[in-house]
């Protein structure tokens, strides 16, 4: 029973834990009420994408694509595809990170909070206000 399970976490073990850290980022953005949780659990789900997606790339007997003199068919070659692919994720992961950033400054300056329950409550209360001066006038 142990070897079957040892086998199994050495062959799938690295798709449980990118599995895992999808499953932690979805669980953190429904349950915290804090905007920069959400933001953190966010990019925990984009590293578990690009990791699953840089697991795949992977091929065990494979070799980077360079000119090699051992090496000289292309099926002993790893794909650079989804390597390169997931740098630009990593950029576009960034870019988010910091446009969340920026948003979160300009919430934090306007309301004096990221809590979301705090937020809500706020904005109902400055809806209130304008729709009650609004018909004074």
């Amino acid at each position: 029973m142990m070897t079957t399970i040892n086998a199994f976490l050495a062959a799938k073990g690295i798709y449980m834990l990118t599995l895992a850290l999808l499953a932690l980022g979805v669980a953190g953005i429904i349950v915290c009420n804090n905007y920069m949780k959400k933001l953190i659990c966010m990019n925990v789900m984009q590293v578990a994408v690009i990791f699953f997606f840089l697991c795949l790339g992977q091929k065990s007997p494979g070799t980077i694509p360079v000119a090699v003199d051992t090496a000289v068919k292309a099926s002993e070659y790893i794909n650079p595809l989804p390597h390169g692919l997931m740098l630009t994720a990593i950029v576009v992961s960034l870019g988010t990170t910091g446009v969340g950033l920026s948003l979160l400054l300009r919430i934090r300056e306007k309301y004096g909070t990221i809590e979301e329950d705090d937020l809500l409550r706020r904005e109902e209360l400055m809806t209130r206000k304008k729709k009650d001066g609004g018909d004074r006038n």
